[in-house]
């Protein structure tokens, strides 16, 4: 009965987690897809109904120019998903890489990356992400650039870490003495083990890579005022707040803490899914 019991915890524990992950995946996907479906007809300016509160017609208010919050919102969040996911896979893909040729391809490779890590580590974050952006003409692809280029280091370290304990192993020594190349053991060993945290690491650098683009947008060197981005929205919305309109930061700002949310969530329950110490638990 004890055996049951537990049994029947566990499952339930892996349902609800399971449950939690496919409910934020859904939110995020329908966010995104509104967004792109948002035509820029649906915010346009129209004087004739400015500095309205949030109401049945416009559920976020409208600004000083007549233009509904709600779809610019809608638009924003879909800009800084775009963002954020480019990044993110960009990021992932670099540490990957270097990660893994600092473990394999001998000590002058692991210096040399070891000091590039280093480098960009010793320089303030977001000093280091505006002057990238900046270096690379601001914009969206230079924000895209600029966040890509700065979050790939402390994950480079962790697999960096966990390919040199995997060369250790007896199972790796034993496929060495059978005759088997780095290739396979890098297919069969290396790789089955690494991927689910370069997954989860995927999917929790979204919430970074989503904050310091709006971050550096709100602070003027990221996507250009004609883009309906978040950063832009609550940069705009300061010099209104005084005024009473609440309502030009509240919404977005809430509606992007909620897409940071539900990202940071998706990642923490999809490692707790592909964690062996903790999927059965």
């Amino acid at each position: 009965m004890d055996e049951y019991m537990k049994g029947s915890v566990r499952f339930s524990r892996r349902l609800f987690t399971l449950g939690l992950l496919v409910f934020a995946a859904l939110v995020l996907t329908a966010l995104f897809v509104s967004g792109l479906l948002t035509v820029p007809a649906a915010y346009d300016v129209n004087f004739q109904e400015k500095n309205l509160l949030p109401g049945l017609r416009h559920p976020f208010g409208t600004d000083w120019l007549g233009r509904d919050m709600f779809a610019r919102t809608l638009k924003g969040l879909s800009t800084s998903i775009i963002v954020g996911i480019s990044a993110s896979v960009v990021s992932t893909v670099m540490a990957l890489i270097l990660g893994v040729a600092a473990a394999t391809l001998g000590r002058k490779v692991d210096v040399l990356v070891t000091w590039f890590v280093d480098l960009f580590l010793s320089v303030p974050h977001m000093i280091l992400l505006i002057l990238v952006s900046i270096a690379v003409g601001k914009g969206f692809l230079g924000v895209l650039i600029g966040v890509a280029a700065t979050h790939w280091t402390s994950l480079t370290r962790v697999i960096r870490a966990e390919v040199l304990a995997l060369r250790s192993q007896p199972y790796i020594a034993a496929a060495r003495a059978l005759g088997k190349g780095p290739l396979w053991i890098g297919r069969k060993h290396i790789l089955p083990h690494v991927l689910p945290q370069f997954i989860v690491a995927l999917i929790l650098l979204f919430p970074h890579a989503i904050l310091h683009e709006a971050a550096i947008t709100f602070l003027g060197f990221g996507l250009s005022p004609e883009q309906p981005a978040i950063g832009v929205i609550l940069s705009e919305s300061m010099q209104y707040l005084a005024a009473g309109m609440w309502h030009l930061a509240f919404f977005p700002g809430f509606c992007l803490l909620l897409v940071v949310m539900l990202f940071d969530a998706l990642g923490e329950n999809l490692r707790i899914l592909l964690n062996p110490g903790t999927a059965q638990t």
